[in-house]
């Protein structure tokens, strides 16, 4: 889990960014230091809430293994997963992150509803790494 990316489980989760207090904009992942604005001279940040639904902006197949820091097997196969980038209407920005498991490219439209979920990065005996994941609204996992 990323510290401060995320909070909550199940109908609460949501990610978290933050909001210039000067000029309103907003940044996920969060910024804790100085608006990245550049046409803003204002520092200060508090942490929001963001939307929990969005739509579809666009989407791909990953069909190769990612580079560190991404954590997987490379003792097991990799296994291709959907990508999809959500634009969140009220805060005006678009979110990157993996589909849910059960979410294929052939589920998705471009401006269909997709909502925000907990997800499984990667698990082993000992530590279960948490993340957020895209799924389209009325999909049930």
């Amino acid at each position: 889990m990323v510290a401060g990316w995320f909070a909550g489980d199940g109908d609460a989760f949501r990610l978290l960014g933050t909001r210039c207090a000067a000029c309103a904009s907003v940044f996920f992942p969060r910024e804790d230091h100085h608006c990245r604005n550049p046409s803003c001279g204002g520092g200060e940040l508090e942490e929001i809430a963001l939307s929990r639904r969005g739509r579809v902006w666009s989407y791909t197949d990953s069909r190769y293994r990612p580079p560190s820091p991404y954590v997987s097997d490379p003792e097991l196969p990799w296994e291709p997963c959907a990508l999809i980038a959500v634009e969140l209407e009220a805060e005006r920005i678009v979110v990157l992150g993996q589909a849910a498991p059960e979410v294929t490219v052939a589920d998705l439209t471009v401006g269909m509803e997709a909502e925000v979920v907990p997800g499984v990065l990667h698990e082993d005996a000992e530590t279960t790494w948490t993340t957020w994941h895209w799924r389209p609204t009325g999909v049930t996992a």
